[in-house]
C-alpha cells in the first residue's frame, strides 16, 4: 500500500498545535501537506491516494500487492481484533486471505498464523465474557438486605485479609486483569452509533457492543459500595472506625502502586452519604492519610493533582527495570470523560470538508497511551479467595446503607427520620 508521512512532526512539545492547518503549504490531488506531512484531505482524495495503481505498481501483480496487504491485515486483526467478531468482517479476512494465498503459496503460512491468531484471542474474549456473567449472575441478586442484625453477618473483608498491602495488590490484580480485555475500538464505540466520516447506513453501521469497557465501570461502582457496605455493615463503631483505618492503608497503597482507579473507587466509597454522615464514627479515626490522598484526587482545577501524578507514574513506567514499576491505571471515568469531550469538542471535519486529522491523531494519542498501559502483567502473586471474596460477596444496595448508617447512628433530623422510618418498613418490614 502506498506510505503517507509520519505525523510526529505535526506537533510540537506541548501537544495539540491549533494553527496548524492554517500553515498549510502544498497541496496535491487535494491533499493538503506541511513539510512533507499530511495535514487534511477530503475523504474521496484519501481513498484515492490510498487505492493501489499503474504509479504504485506497475507490473500490477498480486505478488506486488500481496505483502502490504498482508501487512495489513495482520496489523488490524493484532491491534483491532473485536472488529472481527462481526461475521460479515470475518468472511471478507477469510475471503481475502484465499485470495492471497491462491496467488502465491508463499504466504499461506503467514495467513494461517494471522487467522489462528485472531480466532485464538476471539475465543479468549469469549471465555473471559462468560466469567464476568456468572460472576454477575451470582452477585446481582444476592445484595444483602438487613432483614437480620448486621452482627448475624460473620465475615468482613478483614477476615478475608487482614493485611491493607495484599488486599491492594488483588485489587490490582482485577483492575489490570479487566484492563486487558477493553479493546481500542471499545472507545469509539462508546461515543457514536455510526462511523461519523461514514455516510452510508448500511455499511457495518450498527452499534457494536463496549461490554468490556462498561464492565470496567461497573467494578468500580462495586469497588465504591463494597466499601461503604464493609464500613456500615458493622455494629460497634470502633469497629466501624478501624474499617475506615484499613480502607484508608488500602488506597495509600494503591497510589504507591499506580493504581488510581481502585485508589479513586475506594475513596468514592467512603465519601459516599451513608458513610461520610456517620460523625462520632469518624471522631475516633486519625483523617491524616487520608486527608492527603483525597488532596491528591481533588476534583479542582480538572483534577490538576491527580493529572500531575498520573504523568509521574506514567514517567516511571517509561524507565521501568521491573513490573511493577511498569504499573500505571488510570482513573478510568476520568479518562472516559477526556475522550469523550475530544470527540464532542473538535469537528471530524474543517470548514473545507477536509478530515480534521488534528483531532484524530489526539484521540489515537491518548488511546494508544491507555493501550501500552493495560499491557502490563500484574507482578502480584494471586490470591484467588480474597480474589473471590471481591468479585462475589453481596453488597448493600442504597438504601440498605443508609439503613445501616440510621442504625448506627441515629438520625439527626425530621428528613433522615422520615427516610429512616421508610427504609425500615420498606426493608425490613417494620413500622
Amino acid at each position: 500500500m502506498p506510505q503517507t508521512p509520519p505525523f510526529s512532526a505535526m506537533f510540537d512539545s506541548s501537544g495539540y498545535n491549533r494553527n496548524l492547518y492554517q500553515s498549510a503549504e502544498d497541496s496535491c490531488g487535494g491533499l493538503y501537506y506541511h513539510d512533507n506531512n499530511l495535514l487534511s484531505g477530503s475523504l474521496e482524495a484519501l481513498i484515492q491516494h490510498l487505492v493501489p495503481n499503474v504509479d504504485y505498481y506497475p507490473d500490477n501483480q498480486i505478488r506486488k500487492i500481496a505483502p502490504k496487504i498482508l501487512q495489513l491485515l495482520t496489523e488490524w486483526t493484532e491491534t483491532f481484533p473485536y472488529d472481527f467478531r462481526d461475521e460479515r468482517m470475518m468472511r471478507n479476512l477469510k475471503d481475502l486471505a484465499h485470495r492471497i494465498t491462491s496467488g502465491e503459496e508463499t504466504y499461506r503460512k503467514n495467513v494461517q498464523q494471522m487467522i489462528q491468531s485472531l480466532i485464538r484471542k476471539l475465543a479468549a474474549l469469549s471465555q473471559y465474557e462468560e466469567v464476568l456473567a456468572k460472576i454477575s449472575s451470582s452477585s446481582a441478586d444476592r445484595l444483602t438486605v438487613l432483614k437480620t442484625k448486621p452482627q448475624s453477618i460473620q465475615r468482613d473483608i478483614i477476615t478475608a485479609c487482614s493485611d491493607p498491602y495484599t488486599l491492594a495488590q488483588q485489587l490490582t490484580h482485577i483492575e489490570l486483569e479487566r484492563l486487558n480485555y477493553i479493546g481500542p475500538e471499545e472507545f469509539v464505540q462508546a461515543f457514536v452509533q455510526k462511523d461519523p466520516l461514514d455516510n452510508d447506513k448500511s455499511c457495518y453501521s450498527e452499534r457494536k457492543k463496549t461490554r468490556n469497557l462498561e464492565a470496567y465501570v461497573e467494578w468500580f461502582n462495586r469497588l465504591s459500595y463494597l466499601v461503604a457496605t464493609e464500613i456500615c455493615m458493622p455494629v460497634k463503631k470502633k469497629h466501624r472506625a478501624r474499617m475506615i483505618e484499613y480502607f484508608i492503608d488500602v488506597a495509600r497503597e494503591c497510589f504507591n502502586i499506580g493504581n488510581f482507579n481502585s485508589l479513586m473507587a475506594i475513596i468514592s466509597g467512603m465519601n459516599m452519604s451513608p458513610v461520610s454522615r456517620l460523625k462520632k464514627t469518624w471522631a475516633k479515626v486519625k483523617t491524616a492519610k487520608f486527608d492527603i490522598l483525597e488532596h491528591q484526587m481533588d476534583p479542582s482545577s480538572n483534577f490538576y493533582n491527580y493529572r500531575t501524578a498520573l504523568r509521574g507514574a506514567a514517567q516511571r513506567s517509561l524507565t521501568a527495570h521491573s513490573s511493577r514499576e511498569k504499573i500505571v491505571i488510570p482513573f478510568f471515568s476520568l479518562l472516559i470523560k477526556d475522550i469523550y469531550f475530544l470527540n464532542e469538542g473538535c469537528a471530524n471535519r474543517l470548514p473545507n470538508g477536509h478530515v480534521n486529522f488534528e483531532k484524530f491523531w489526539e484521540l489515537a494519542k491518548q488511546v494508544s497511551e491507555f493501550m501500552t498501559w493495560k499491557q502490563v502483567e500484574c507482578p502480584f502473586e494471586r490470591d484467588r479467595k480474597i480474589l473471590q471474596y471481591l468479585l462475589t460477596v453481596p453488597v448493600f444496595s442504597e438504601d440498605a446503607l443508609y439503613l445501616a448508617s440510621y442504625e448506627s447512628e441515629g438520625p439527626e433530623n425530621h428528613i433522615e427520620k422520615d427516610r429512616w422510618k421508610s427504609l425500615r418498613s420498606s426493608l425490613l418490614g417494620r413500622v
